[in-house]
Protein backbone atom coordinates (compact mmCIF):
# COMPACT_ATOMS: atom_id res chain seq x y z
CA UNK A 1 0.00 0.00 0.00
CA UNK A 2 0.96 3.71 -0.97
CA UNK A 3 2.36 5.65 2.31
CA UNK A 4 1.88 8.85 1.04
CA UNK A 5 0.96 10.88 3.72
CA UNK A 6 -1.02 13.72 1.51
CA UNK A 7 -3.92 10.62 0.11
CA UNK A 8 -6.45 9.89 2.20
CA UNK A 9 -5.99 6.91 4.63
CA UNK A 10 -9.21 5.33 3.75
CA UNK A 11 -11.56 6.58 1.00
CA UNK A 12 -15.15 5.89 0.94
CA UNK A 13 -16.55 6.74 -3.00
CA UNK A 14 -19.70 6.83 -3.54
CA UNK A 15 -20.70 3.99 -1.43
CA UNK A 16 -24.17 2.08 -1.38
CA UNK A 17 -25.22 -0.93 1.00
CA UNK A 18 -28.71 -2.57 0.55
CA UNK A 19 -30.35 -5.04 2.47
CA UNK A 20 -33.05 -6.41 0.15
CA UNK A 21 -35.05 -3.62 -0.29
CA UNK A 22 -34.20 -1.67 2.64
CA UNK A 23 -30.96 1.11 2.13
CA UNK A 24 -28.70 1.12 4.98
CA UNK A 25 -26.17 3.03 3.86
CA UNK A 26 -26.79 5.63 0.81
CA UNK A 27 -24.60 7.64 -1.81
CA UNK A 28 -21.88 8.30 0.79
CA UNK A 29 -18.48 9.55 0.22
CA UNK A 30 -15.62 10.23 2.93
CA UNK A 31 -11.81 11.01 3.01
CA UNK A 32 -10.15 10.16 6.49
CA UNK A 33 -6.75 11.63 7.09
CA UNK A 34 -3.46 9.85 7.97
CA UNK A 35 -3.05 9.67 12.01
CA UNK A 36 -6.83 11.66 12.25
CA UNK A 37 -9.42 10.33 14.85
CA UNK A 38 -12.76 10.89 13.01
CA UNK A 39 -16.18 9.79 14.75
CA UNK A 40 -19.33 8.51 13.09
CA UNK A 41 -22.20 9.71 15.09
CA UNK A 42 -25.74 8.84 14.54
CA UNK A 43 -28.48 7.15 16.56
CA UNK A 44 -29.25 3.41 16.00
CA UNK A 45 -30.11 2.33 12.53
CA UNK A 46 -28.54 5.20 10.80
CA UNK A 47 -25.93 3.41 8.97
CA UNK A 48 -22.94 4.11 10.76
CA UNK A 49 -21.88 0.79 12.02
CA UNK A 50 -22.87 -0.84 8.08
CA UNK A 51 -19.97 1.84 7.15
CA UNK A 52 -17.63 0.50 9.31
CA UNK A 53 -18.02 -3.12 8.32
CA UNK A 54 -17.86 -2.46 5.12
CA UNK A 55 -13.99 -0.48 5.73
CA UNK A 56 -13.42 -3.43 7.62
CA UNK A 57 -14.56 -6.10 4.86
CA UNK A 58 -17.16 -7.93 6.77
CA UNK A 59 -20.12 -5.93 4.37
CA UNK A 60 -19.59 -5.55 0.34
CA UNK A 61 -20.87 -2.14 -0.81
CA UNK A 62 -24.07 -2.31 -3.10
CA UNK A 63 -22.48 0.62 -5.34
CA UNK A 64 -18.92 2.43 -5.17
CA UNK A 65 -15.73 1.45 -3.58
CA UNK A 66 -13.70 1.30 -0.69
CA UNK A 67 -9.83 2.61 -0.58
CA UNK A 68 -7.35 2.06 2.01
CA UNK A 69 -3.98 4.17 1.12
CA UNK A 70 -5.14 5.12 -2.08
CA UNK A 71 -5.73 0.76 -2.94
CA UNK A 72 -9.33 -0.45 -4.23
CA UNK A 73 -9.78 -2.77 -1.65
CA UNK A 74 -14.05 -3.07 -1.99
CA UNK A 75 -13.44 -7.19 -2.93
CA UNK A 76 -10.59 -8.06 -0.40
CA UNK A 77 -11.26 -9.85 2.56
CA UNK A 78 -11.31 -8.39 6.09
CA UNK A 79 -7.55 -10.44 6.40
CA UNK A 80 -5.91 -8.78 3.13
CA UNK A 81 -6.90 -5.66 5.03
CA UNK A 82 -4.59 -3.39 6.99
CA UNK A 83 -7.02 -2.60 9.83
CA UNK A 84 -8.13 -3.98 13.30
CA UNK A 85 -11.45 -3.48 14.91
CA UNK A 86 -12.20 -3.72 18.72
CA UNK A 87 -15.59 -5.03 19.34
CA UNK A 88 -17.99 -3.33 22.01
CA UNK A 89 -18.35 -6.78 23.11
CA UNK A 90 -14.14 -6.70 22.86
CA UNK A 91 -14.25 -10.46 21.89
CA UNK A 92 -11.85 -12.13 23.95
CA UNK A 93 -10.96 -15.68 24.44
CA UNK A 94 -12.33 -16.75 27.98
CA UNK A 95 -10.06 -19.59 28.55
CA UNK A 96 -6.94 -17.36 27.09
CA UNK A 97 -4.18 -15.30 29.63
CA UNK A 98 -3.95 -11.44 28.89
CA UNK A 99 -0.85 -12.11 27.62
CA UNK A 100 -2.29 -15.06 24.87
CA UNK A 101 -5.18 -12.83 23.85
CA UNK A 102 -2.86 -9.92 23.09
CA UNK A 103 -0.82 -12.40 21.26
CA UNK A 104 -3.54 -13.84 18.68
CA UNK A 105 -3.42 -11.77 16.08
CA UNK A 106 0.42 -11.63 15.77
CA UNK A 107 -0.03 -15.68 15.80
CA UNK A 108 -2.39 -15.64 13.51
CA UNK A 109 -0.01 -13.48 11.20
CA UNK A 110 2.68 -15.69 12.03
CA UNK A 111 5.02 -13.36 13.71
CA UNK A 112 8.35 -15.55 14.43
CA UNK A 113 8.37 -16.36 18.56
CA UNK A 114 11.71 -14.26 18.66
CA UNK A 115 9.53 -11.07 18.05
CA UNK A 116 6.48 -12.04 19.78
CA UNK A 117 7.00 -11.81 23.24
CA UNK A 118 8.66 -8.80 22.73
CA UNK A 119 5.57 -7.27 20.93
CA UNK A 120 3.29 -8.73 23.31
CA UNK A 121 5.46 -6.85 26.37
CA UNK A 122 5.22 -3.49 24.62
CA UNK A 123 1.40 -4.34 24.13
CA UNK A 124 1.04 -4.67 27.75
CA UNK A 125 3.17 -1.62 28.34
CA UNK A 126 0.82 0.71 25.93
CA UNK A 127 -2.39 0.16 27.77
CA UNK A 128 -0.50 0.15 31.41
CA UNK A 129 -1.64 -3.95 32.22
CA UNK A 130 1.67 -4.58 33.67
CA UNK A 131 1.22 -7.14 36.10
CA UNK A 132 -1.66 -8.69 34.79
CA UNK A 133 -0.17 -10.81 32.04
CA UNK A 134 -1.13 -13.86 33.75
CA UNK A 135 -5.00 -13.17 34.22
CA UNK A 136 -7.96 -14.46 32.39
CA UNK A 137 -10.47 -12.33 31.29
CA UNK A 138 -12.75 -12.61 34.12
CA UNK A 139 -10.58 -11.96 36.56
CA UNK A 140 -10.34 -8.51 34.67
CA UNK A 141 -12.40 -5.18 35.11
CA UNK A 142 -14.31 -3.64 32.09
CA UNK A 143 -11.88 -1.49 31.84
CA UNK A 144 -9.05 -3.52 31.72
CA UNK A 145 -10.56 -5.97 29.42
CA UNK A 146 -11.37 -2.66 27.08
CA UNK A 147 -7.47 -2.08 27.30
CA UNK A 148 -6.75 -6.07 26.59
CA UNK A 149 -8.66 -5.50 23.50
CA UNK A 150 -6.83 -2.48 22.22
CA UNK A 151 -3.48 -3.83 22.93
CA UNK A 152 -4.58 -7.36 20.82
CA UNK A 153 -5.79 -4.75 17.66
CA UNK A 154 -2.60 -2.41 18.04
CA UNK A 155 0.46 -4.97 18.56
CA UNK A 156 -0.44 -5.91 15.12
CA UNK A 157 0.30 -2.60 14.08
CA UNK A 158 -2.52 -1.58 11.57
CA UNK A 159 -2.45 1.31 9.45
CA UNK A 160 -6.51 2.16 10.29
CA UNK A 161 -8.19 0.59 13.98
CA UNK A 162 -11.86 0.36 13.72
CA UNK A 163 -13.77 1.12 16.86
CA UNK A 164 -17.32 0.07 17.26
CA UNK A 165 -18.88 1.68 19.96
CA UNK A 166 -15.97 0.33 22.64
CA UNK A 167 -16.93 2.02 25.71
CA UNK A 168 -20.63 1.37 25.86
CA UNK A 169 -20.33 -1.32 28.46
CA UNK A 170 -18.40 1.00 31.03
CA UNK A 171 -20.02 3.03 33.46
CA UNK A 172 -19.73 6.72 33.19
CA UNK A 173 -16.49 7.64 35.30
CA UNK A 174 -14.65 4.86 33.25
CA UNK A 175 -16.09 5.60 30.39
CA UNK A 176 -14.79 9.51 30.50
CA UNK A 177 -11.73 8.24 31.79
CA UNK A 178 -11.20 5.83 28.65
CA UNK A 179 -11.94 8.98 26.18
CA UNK A 180 -9.10 11.15 27.19
CA UNK A 181 -6.74 7.63 27.27
CA UNK A 182 -7.77 6.56 24.00
CA UNK A 183 -7.27 10.22 22.34
CA UNK A 184 -3.86 10.67 24.10
CA UNK A 185 -3.10 6.77 23.01
CA UNK A 186 -4.10 7.64 19.69
CA UNK A 187 -1.65 11.26 19.50
CA UNK A 188 1.43 8.89 20.42
CA UNK A 189 0.86 6.31 17.87
CA UNK A 190 -0.28 7.95 15.03
CA UNK A 191 -2.62 5.34 13.88
CA UNK A 192 -5.83 6.46 11.98
CA UNK A 193 -8.80 5.89 14.55
CA UNK A 194 -12.60 5.54 12.87
CA UNK A 195 -14.63 5.14 15.94
CA UNK A 196 -18.65 4.37 15.34
CA UNK A 197 -20.73 5.72 18.39
CA UNK A 198 -24.47 7.33 19.22
CA UNK A 199 -22.64 9.43 22.32
CA UNK A 200 -22.38 12.65 21.17
CA UNK A 201 -20.22 13.95 24.52
CA UNK A 202 -17.66 10.94 23.24
CA UNK A 203 -17.67 12.51 19.49
CA UNK A 204 -16.79 15.70 21.02
CA UNK A 205 -13.97 14.38 23.53
CA UNK A 206 -11.91 12.84 21.29
CA UNK A 207 -12.77 13.48 17.54
CA UNK A 208 -10.47 15.69 15.05
CA UNK A 209 -13.72 15.61 13.02
CA UNK A 210 -17.10 14.16 13.12
CA UNK A 211 -19.42 13.20 10.42
CA UNK A 212 -23.04 12.55 11.47
CA UNK A 213 -25.12 10.07 10.40
CA UNK A 214 -28.80 10.25 9.73
CA UNK A 215 -30.53 7.75 7.60
CA UNK A 216 -27.62 6.40 6.17
CA UNK A 217 -26.07 9.58 4.21
CA UNK A 218 -23.85 12.54 6.42
CA UNK A 219 -25.70 14.96 7.53
CA UNK A 220 -22.87 17.33 8.05
CA UNK A 221 -19.02 16.85 8.62
CA UNK A 222 -16.54 19.07 10.67
CA UNK A 223 -14.34 19.93 13.91
CA UNK A 224 -16.65 19.44 17.00
CA UNK A 225 -16.81 23.66 17.59
CA UNK A 226 -18.12 24.04 14.25
CA UNK A 227 -20.51 20.96 13.97
CA UNK A 228 -21.75 22.48 17.78
CA UNK A 229 -21.80 26.11 16.71
CA UNK A 230 -22.90 25.87 12.78
CA UNK A 231 -25.30 23.14 12.64
CA UNK A 232 -26.65 22.94 9.34
CA UNK A 233 -29.57 21.04 9.61
CA UNK A 234 -32.45 20.12 12.00
CA UNK A 235 -31.47 16.83 12.70
CA UNK A 236 -27.58 17.84 13.83
CA UNK A 237 -28.66 20.95 15.73
CA UNK A 238 -30.70 18.38 17.77
CA UNK A 239 -28.54 15.66 17.86
CA UNK A 240 -25.75 17.15 18.89
CA UNK A 241 -26.00 18.85 22.42
CA UNK A 242 -29.22 20.98 23.14
CA UNK A 243 -30.85 23.71 21.22
CA UNK A 244 -33.90 25.72 20.61
CA UNK A 245 -35.13 25.11 17.01
CA UNK A 246 -37.94 27.55 15.68
CA UNK A 247 -40.01 28.28 12.82
CA UNK A 248 -39.01 32.03 11.55
CA UNK A 249 -40.27 34.34 8.76
CA UNK A 250 -37.36 36.27 6.37
CA UNK A 251 -37.88 39.98 7.05
CA UNK A 252 -34.80 41.46 5.17
CA UNK A 253 -31.26 40.18 4.29
CA UNK A 254 -30.28 40.04 8.07
CA UNK A 255 -33.57 40.09 10.30
CA UNK A 256 -35.45 37.31 10.87
CA UNK A 257 -39.62 36.98 12.91
CA UNK A 258 -39.70 34.69 15.57
CA UNK A 259 -42.89 34.23 17.78
CA UNK A 260 -44.93 36.80 15.56
CA UNK A 261 -43.62 40.14 16.30
CA UNK A 262 -40.47 39.34 18.04
CA UNK A 263 -37.21 40.37 15.82
CA UNK A 264 -34.12 39.25 15.36
CA UNK A 265 -30.53 40.04 13.48
CA UNK A 266 -28.39 37.39 12.64
CA UNK A 267 -24.83 37.56 11.57
CA UNK A 268 -24.53 39.05 7.68
CA UNK A 269 -25.00 36.52 4.61
CA UNK A 270 -26.96 33.90 7.16
CA UNK A 271 -30.53 34.27 5.44
CA UNK A 272 -31.09 32.79 1.88
CA UNK A 273 -31.93 35.40 -0.83
CA UNK A 274 -36.00 35.27 -1.80
CA UNK A 275 -37.44 35.47 1.73
CA UNK A 276 -39.87 33.29 2.71
CA UNK A 277 -39.72 31.14 5.99
CA UNK A 278 -36.60 29.16 7.98
CA UNK A 279 -35.74 27.42 10.78
CA UNK A 280 -33.24 28.58 13.06
CA UNK A 281 -31.03 27.32 16.05
CA UNK A 282 -30.01 28.94 19.42
CA UNK A 283 -28.11 27.54 21.95
CA UNK A 284 -29.63 27.51 25.70
CA UNK A 285 -26.24 28.60 26.93
CA UNK A 286 -26.24 31.45 24.31
CA UNK A 287 -29.17 32.91 25.75
CA UNK A 288 -27.81 35.84 28.52
CA UNK A 289 -30.34 37.06 31.19
CA UNK A 290 -30.81 40.36 33.54
CA UNK A 291 -33.35 41.51 35.63
CA UNK A 292 -32.67 45.02 34.23
CA UNK A 293 -32.82 45.87 30.43
CA UNK A 294 -29.05 45.11 28.87
CA UNK A 295 -27.42 48.35 27.15
CA UNK A 296 -27.48 46.22 24.05
CA UNK A 297 -30.36 46.87 21.96
CA UNK A 298 -30.02 44.37 19.26
CA UNK A 299 -31.78 41.00 20.12
CA UNK A 300 -33.24 42.36 23.35
CA UNK A 301 -36.14 40.79 24.23
CA UNK A 302 -38.79 40.08 27.85
CA UNK A 303 -39.53 36.56 29.12
CA UNK A 304 -41.04 34.58 32.43
CA UNK A 305 -39.30 32.10 34.06
CA UNK A 306 -42.03 29.33 33.95
CA UNK A 307 -39.73 26.51 35.44
CA UNK A 308 -36.38 25.73 37.09
CA UNK A 309 -33.92 22.36 36.94
CA UNK A 310 -30.97 22.42 38.87
CA UNK A 311 -28.19 20.46 37.24
CA UNK A 312 -25.23 21.11 40.04
CA UNK A 313 -22.67 23.63 37.86
CA UNK A 314 -25.36 25.32 35.72
CA UNK A 315 -29.49 25.17 35.94
CA UNK A 316 -32.01 25.15 33.09
CA UNK A 317 -34.46 27.19 33.07
CA UNK A 318 -37.71 27.19 31.00
CA UNK A 319 -38.87 30.75 29.17
CA UNK A 320 -41.91 32.02 27.38
CA UNK A 321 -42.01 35.52 25.78
CA UNK A 322 -45.27 37.44 26.16
CA UNK A 323 -45.96 36.11 22.18
CA UNK A 324 -46.16 32.58 23.30
CA UNK A 325 -42.75 31.66 22.17
CA UNK A 326 -40.65 28.82 24.61
CA UNK A 327 -37.64 28.76 25.01
CA UNK A 328 -34.46 26.66 26.87
CA UNK A 329 -32.16 28.50 28.94
CA UNK A 330 -29.34 27.18 30.94
CA UNK A 331 -26.46 28.82 32.32
CA UNK A 332 -24.35 30.16 35.29
CA UNK A 333 -25.94 32.98 37.25
CA UNK A 334 -25.01 35.51 38.99
CA UNK A 335 -27.83 36.98 40.15
CA UNK A 336 -30.59 35.39 42.01
CA UNK A 337 -33.88 34.44 39.08
CA UNK A 338 -36.58 32.86 40.61
CA UNK A 339 -39.55 31.27 38.98
CA UNK A 340 -42.55 33.42 37.84
CA UNK A 341 -39.97 36.02 37.06
CA UNK A 342 -39.86 38.29 34.41
CA UNK A 343 -36.66 38.78 33.17
CA UNK A 344 -34.51 40.40 29.95
CA UNK A 345 -32.98 38.08 27.72
CA UNK A 346 -30.70 38.55 24.79
CA UNK A 347 -28.80 37.02 22.27
CA UNK A 348 -25.93 37.81 20.17
CA UNK A 349 -26.88 37.71 16.23
CA UNK A 350 -23.76 35.17 15.76
CA UNK A 351 -25.45 32.66 18.19
CA UNK A 352 -28.52 32.53 16.02
CA UNK A 353 -27.62 29.53 13.57
CA UNK A 354 -29.94 29.76 10.03
CA UNK A 355 -30.78 25.50 9.59
CA UNK A 356 -31.12 24.14 5.61
CA UNK A 357 -33.42 21.97 4.57
CA UNK A 358 -32.65 17.74 5.55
Amino acid sequence: MSTDPALPMVELRGVTKRFGAFTAVDDVSLQIRAAEFLTLLGPSGSGKTTILRMIAGFETPSAGTVHLAAQDVTRLPPYRRDVNQVFQSYALFPHLTVAENIAFGLKMKKIPGSQLAGRVRRGVELVALGGLETRKPSELSGGQQQRVALARALVCEPRVLLLDEPLSALDARLRQQMQLELKSLQRRLGITFLLVTHDQQEAITMSDRIAVIHRGRIEQIGDAPAIYREPRTRFVASFIGEANILPATIVSSSRIRLGGNLEFTLAADALPAGGGSVWVSIRPENIHLQKQRPAVSENVFEATICEEIFKGATRRLTLRTGEGLNLTQEGVHAESLEKGERVFCSVQPRDIAVLQDE
